[in-house]
């Protein structure tokens, strides 16, 4: 493949960018199926995103004094496991 110009990248993105904004979905396609690799992919986003999430959250009660072993009740483990799985950002 030849290298592209700025402006050749451009012109490519705007088409891009006309069928998105030109795209009217049908009722089908909002049941439609995910393909396989694609919802794997969600998922894992999914899972870091609320990972990221819990370790705020985490690092927020620490902040206000919660325990360790109250982390623990509130994510369903023990304090000493949340501790270990949080302890070093908390």
């Amino acid at each position: 493949m030849a290298p592209r110009s700025i402006d050749e990248i451009t012109a490519r993105a705007d088409e891009f960018a006309d069928m998105f904004e030109a795209y009217d979905p049908k009722p089908s396609d909002h049941d439609a199926p995910v393909p396989p690799v694609m919802a794997v992919k969600l998922a894992a986003w999914r899972r870091d995103t609320a990972e990221r999430e819990l370790a705020d959250a985490v690092r927020a009660a620490r902040e206000q004094r919660l325990s360790w072993r109250e982390v623990g009740n509130a994510i369903g483990t023990s304090g000493e496991a949340a501790r270990q799985r949080y302890g070093a950002t908390a």
